[in-house]
């Protein structure tokens, strides 16, 4: 065999290799390297024969600090941060804010008090029963389309709320809210994955997504409170929260990267849409969610005939979505994701956690005003330095995240978590705000914040590019059945308790106390989660890459080790004669 036939071969796969890779990743490993110019026409010289890429040489820790490619400037990068993280303020500012003023809803569109959760929790059903089929779009046609389009829906039927005069309208509202945040919560999510690479910006960046999470909560009872007490109307609520969405959609069409083009190409054959996959995903989630919310409404609660047809009936779909998802060819949920170490036992600890994080903002805020007889507007303002101090401790913990184990920040964590909801349960009648409140405030803003950030950057840091999608749907799932479940378990404490003949205060105390116990829980799972320092690295895209050309240059050596064998072997053919010639 001629010896330079084997080489020419040898040049060819690794252009055609490359080559299948999309433009961007080409550019990126070209301005990573900062020595030479990659580029296709290159790779055809002999001077590459056994070069490898050298991933040491590349000085990964500045790279993780540099502005990306998108942002041509520091101020377009500004500008579409500070987009991206007000419209996940305004999920928890739509979300949060709108139990201050339901109590105003309940007399003019004469909502059943059976009925009356309603309102609030279609949001979380409709956007926890979408996010993997908008996820996976995201993952097909990249987040711009997804992340803006589902931010200006989003902004249409939040001012179209400010006009419902009767109960049906007012849920279709809500319900049409929830399915612009299942589009542009695990679409923002993916695009910061995708634009950021592993390392302190990305720690900074996703520790203040995190930070925003109190202020919507924040801004959200003070507009409420606000609407009602100023403005004379719970219509107010609405609109200026459009106004304000619809400033971010304006701001985020303008700014966000255009990524497309470069995700499309690839995933054209990588990623399909599941569709068997979400004909039962769908289902099953909304009526488990239903199930589960209409349980703590109903007289009989899980014993009612409704709900144990909808509970069994979303079981079925969900047993059945696990069977369609193990035999499709591209399915939402790939099994491999849970091969991921510490994958499973961190969304475990981030569903309790976020639980009991959703168990102390709801029953807090009702202590305060129904126990402590705090005015809605006053309510607001205790809430204050939980936004402020979650700003300044999650940009810390963006800061430190490269710098100490994430295992050790989820010990921080799971610390304020406990410690939030214990200074609930062992508070006074009447608690000194500076002594107890505040500080159950700032432990609640360490707790949270913590989380996100850490959770976050971990499993974004975990997969690859093409299931960025896949990650932000993911987070948000866990963190609406967090919010489900465990409301549910938190009502079902207090009505046995109500029951029981125990008083408001005593009731309240002892969901409290429940979620010291299921904070425990995940305190204990967090000892079996090891998560390294968020230090500057690779991608999983560039190490799958350096590792298959690795795998490359292993397999060609061999080849032309056994070509050479071959060329002496044979050296008294014609074939042979000429390779020897050649080889001299």
């Amino acid at each position: 065999m001629d010896n330079r036939f084997s080489q020419s071969n040898q040049n060819e796969y690794r252009k055609v290799q490359l080559n299948d890779h999309d433009d961007r990743n080409l550019e990126g490993w070209s301005r990573e390297l900062g020595a030479r110019e990659l580029d296709v026409e290159e790779l055809d010289g002999e001077q590459l024969d056994g070069e490898q890429l050298d991933v040491d040489q590349v000085n990964v820790r500045e790279l993780g600090w540099q502005r990306p490619a998108e942002f041509k400037s520091a101020w377009l990068e500004l500008a579409f941060i500070s987009s991206a993280l007000g419209a996940l303020a305004m999920a928890d500012f739509i979300v949060d804010g709108f139990q201050v003023i339901l109590p105003a809803l309940v007399e003019p569109f004469h909502i059943p008090s059976g009925s009356q959760v309603w309102p609030s929790s279609v949001v979380t059903m409709v956007a926890g029963a979408f996010l993997f089929p908008l996820g996976r779009l995201t993952d097909m046609y990249g987040g711009y389309y997804v992340f803006n389009g589902g931010l200006l829906w989003f902004t249409i039927w939040t001012v179209a709320a400010g006009f419902a005069n009767n109960f049906v309208f007012l849920v279709l509202t809500r319900a049409m809210q929830g399915l612009g945040l299942s589009a542009f919560l695990p679409a923002g999510i993916a695009l910061l994955g995708r634009i950021y690479r592993p390392g302190p910006r990305k720690n900074l960046i996703f520790a203040l997504y995190g930070a925003v999470c109190p202020i919507g909560f924040f801004a959200g009872m003070l507009v409420a409170g606000a609407a009602l007490e100023v403005l004379a109307s719970w219509r107010w609520y609405f609109w200026l929260g459009g106004a304000m969405s619809g400033l971010c959609c304006l701001s985020t069409f303008l700014t966000c990267p255009h990524d497309y083009t470069a995700v499309h190409r690839r995933t054209k054959v990588e990623v399909k849409m599941d569709w068997y996959g979400t004909l039962t995903t769908v289902p099953g989630i909304m009526l488990f969610i239903y199930a589960v919310t209409e349980s703590t409404n109903s007289a009989q609660g899980l014993a009612s005939p409704h709900v144990i047809v909808t509970l069994l009936l979303g079981i079925l779909f969900l047993g059945l979505a696990v069977y369609v998802e193990s035999v499709v060819e591209s399915p939402l949920i790939p099994a491999d994701i849970f091969h991921v170490k510490y994958v499973k036992l961190m969304l475990l600890y981030l569903l309790l956690s976020w639980g009991v994080y959703s168990m102390y903002l709801f029953y807090s805020n009702f202590y305060i005003q129904l126990v402590l007889g705090q005015s809605a507007l006053v309510t607001a303002l205790w809430y204050g330095p939980w936004a402020g101090g979650g700003l300044v401790l999650s940009t810390l913990g963006g800061i430190v995240l490269d710098r100490l184990p994430g295992h050790w920040l989820l010990n921080l964590s799971s610390i304020s978590t406990i410690m939030a909801v214990l200074l609930f349960a062992l508070m006074p009648a009447e608690p000194n705000y500076w002594a107890w409140v505040l500080p159950a405030m700032l432990f609640e803003a360490a707790s949270a914040d913590v989380l996100w950030t850490v959770s976050n950057v971990f499993l974004t840091t975990s997969l690859p590019r093409h299931r960025q999608g896949l990650a932000g749907a993911i987070i948000s799932l866990t963190l609406f059945l967090g919010d489900a479940l465990f409301l549910t378990i938190s009502d079902v404490v207090k009505e046995c308790l109500g029951g029981a003949g125990l008083s408001l205060d005593a009731q309240y105390k002892g969901v409290f106390w429940t979620g010291v116990s299921i904070g425990a829980v995940a305190f204990g799972i967090n000892f079996f989660i090891r998560i390294d320092k968020a230090s500057s690295d690779l991608t999983v895209d560039e190490k799958q890459e350096a590792e298959a050309g690795l795998r490359l240059d292993r397999w060609w050596r061999r080849s032309s080790a056994s070509s050479a064998t071959a060329s002496v072997a044979d050296s008294d053919t014609v074939v042979g004669s000429e390779t020897a010639g050649l080889l001299e």
